[in-house]
């Protein structure tokens, strides 16, 4: 079996092993010491397999990609075109979600006390959220872009920083021609090889790990408290589906040159991986290699346009934003005009540019936009029990975004358009 086949089958078994033990099990001491010291390990020696090689990748990725696009000007070229791809896929998904959720207005149908109950469950929780909104502000995300200590931006995985500074070293390598910047270059494609190598060997343990997380999830959370919100999580999968099943597809036919279902049958590892591990910068090494090998997208477009969109790119997680805001708003009884909500779209599409690339990573900003406009940031709570869930599905939009920006890019690069011509 292809290894996308076996992902699908570990997806399967795990979701349904794990509804099932929580339907019949739920209370039972082995099923929680299973997940404690059996699936949760195994899941999480996967995710930490991962994220161990996220920053020599990004590091390596971005730089040879800034040396191989070569010329100043192709690097503008390709780096505007990311950028308004960004701004504008995620300004689509933003509205998707603020229309479907003043048209289907899922914050009305929750009783006030069930409200109470779900937030006094996540209260330690949602109060440090809440707490930490402070620590996300428009002038300190900027700040940061640019790191005081590379070595201690990586330390703590801050991939916009390392970013930065994996660009200034490739176009400085680009301008500075000597033999010592040649042998950095070659190091730099040693390190990057050696990375895809490690992530090969990983991602074949890729099925046992997806079955083990899943199983974790759905045994632990069951369907008990997605009947709870049942209204909001079908609202957030909604405006997803809308997002990934009818704006992708559009976008690759008429500006990517290529068919949604050739494109869904070779992203699929990249997809299933994102979907569990609820990380795009986990994701990121599968996403690389599923562009470059799968897509056909040329390497130095691929490299650029994936690990940028793997902290920049977040269309999922902007659009969930947008919903959560509205939601809570309704929920607590708080009018917003159309130019705050205006207002809104505009914070949602920065706070998805800047959301961390890791699980929940997208909860502070949503804490931050929340006090922003009067609404109780503790009201949070809500919606954590269905967070992972909805985590796992808005970062399969993330990555596909990524995936389909690098397709459409690369179509309007010189060398590719010579080629279609030809």
């Amino acid at each position: 079996m292809s290894l996308h086949s076996r992902m699908l089958v570990g997806f399967v078994a795990g979701t349904v092993l794990g509804l099932a033990a929580n339907l019949w099990f739920a209370d039972a001491g082995w099923l929680d010491v299973l997940t404690t010291y059996v699936a949760d390990p195994v899941g999480q020696l996967f995710l930490r397999l991962l994220f161990m090689l996220v920053i020599p990748l990004v590091f390596s990725a971005l730089v040879l990609g800034v040396v191989e696009i070569g010329n100043p000007r192709s690097l503008g070229r390709i780096g505007g075109r990311t950028l308004v791809w960004i701004l504008a896929v995620t300004l689509v998904a933003v509205t998707i979600g603020l229309v479907l959720v003043n048209l289907l207005k899922p914050g009305h149908g929750i009783p006030p006390e069930l409200g109470r109950e779900l937030i006094e469950q996540s209260g330690d929780r949602a109060g440090q959220i809440a707490a930490g909104r402070e620590q996300v502000s428009g002038l300190a995300v900027l700040l940061n872009i640019v790191p005081r200590n590379p070595v201690a931006a990586a330390a703590n995985g801050d991939l916009i920083a390392i970013m930065f500074f994996a660009l200034m070293f490739g176009i400085a390598a680009t301008v500075v021609r000597s033999e010592g910047t040649r042998s950095f270059v070659g190091a730099m494609q040693g390190v990057y090889d050696i990375c895809l190598k490690l992530i090969g060997w990983v991602i074949e343990l890729a099925p046992w790990a997806v079955a083990a997380l899943l199983f974790g999830i759905t045994a632990k959370l069951g369907f008990d408290v997605l009947r709870q919100l049942a209204w909001f999580v079908g609202t957030v999968l909604l405006a997803l589906s809308v997002h990934f099943f009818v704006v992708f597809p559009l976008l690759l036919r008429l500006f990517g040159g290529m068919s949604p279902l050739a494109f869904f049958r070779g992203a699929q590892p990249a997809l299933l991986t994102a979907f569990s591990t609820s990380s795009s910068s986990a994701t990121l090494p599968t996403t690389l290699k599923v562009a470059e090998e799968a897509l056909g997208v040329p390497r130095r477009v691929a490299r650029f346009v994936c690990t940028l969109g793997a902290t920049a790119n977040m269309n999922g997680t902007a659009l969930f934003e947008g919903v959560t805001v509205l939601f809570l708003a309704q929920f607590f009884g708080v009018e917003l005009s159309l130019f705050q909500q205006a207002l809104v779209l505009v914070l949602c599409l920065m706070g998805g540019i800047g959301a961390a690339g890791v699980p929940g990573g997208s909860l502070p900003v949503i804490a931050m936009i929340l006090a922003m406009f009067g609404i109780p940031p503790e009201g949070i709570g809500l919606i954590l029990g269905v967070d992972r869930l909805l985590d796992m599905c808005r970062t399969v939009v993330n990555v596909g975004g990524d995936m389909v920006g690098s397709v459409v890019i690369a179509r309007y690069e010189p060398e590719q358009a010579a080629e279609e011509s030809a």
